[in-house]
């Protein structure tokens, strides 16, 4: 019993030392890293496909969006343009959408993301466009979902 109590004190100051808390939060960071970043790819392909489910489960009610163009709107206005039409076949697909150069930061419990979005045309005779997106992402009924997001072009040289 003695031994038990002796065990169990040092463990318990072992996984109470700030290196090991720091190690642990960083690892729920490092994966909530990922499961935001999976949201957007996942996102992203759907949006490629022109899957209006995409839209639905990736977009809050409470979106704020600052289009490229310069206007600003929310959920209403952007699910205005969806269609019931079954997603596009990838023979269909005219440009495909993809993020890369990834950054995060997490603000309680919503994380903000900067990424470039790449929309490459499937025609090779079009340019690839660059967008810096930032996304403020708060995880909603288990799933991370946009609440304010901004797309700026990106100047190609």
């Amino acid at each position: 019993m003695k031994n038990l109590l002796i065990i169990s004190l040092v463990l318990g100051c072992l996984f109470t030392h700030p290196a090991v808390q720091a190690k642990a939060t960083e690892q729920v960071q490092q994966e909530v890293q990922k499961d935001v970043q999976a949201a957007i790819e996942t996102f992203l392909y759907g949006a490629s496909v022109n899957d209006s489910a995409a839209h639905r489960a990736f977009w809050s009610e409470q979106l704020t969006y600052t289009s490229s163009s310069g206007t600003r709107f929310g959920w209403p206005e952007l699910a205005q343009g969806f269609s019931d039409a079954p997603p596009l076949e990838k023979s269909e697909v005219t440009a495909w959408y993809t993020g890369e150069n990834f950054e995060f930061k997490r603000f309680g419990d919503a994380i903000l993301v900067n990424f470039t979005l790449v929309l490459t045309p499937v025609d090779s005779n079009e340019p690839s466009q660059r967008f810096y997106n930032t996304g403020v992402l708060q995880k909603q009924n288990g799933q991370w979902r946009a609440v304010n997001w901004n797309a700026t072009k990106a100047v190609t040289e």
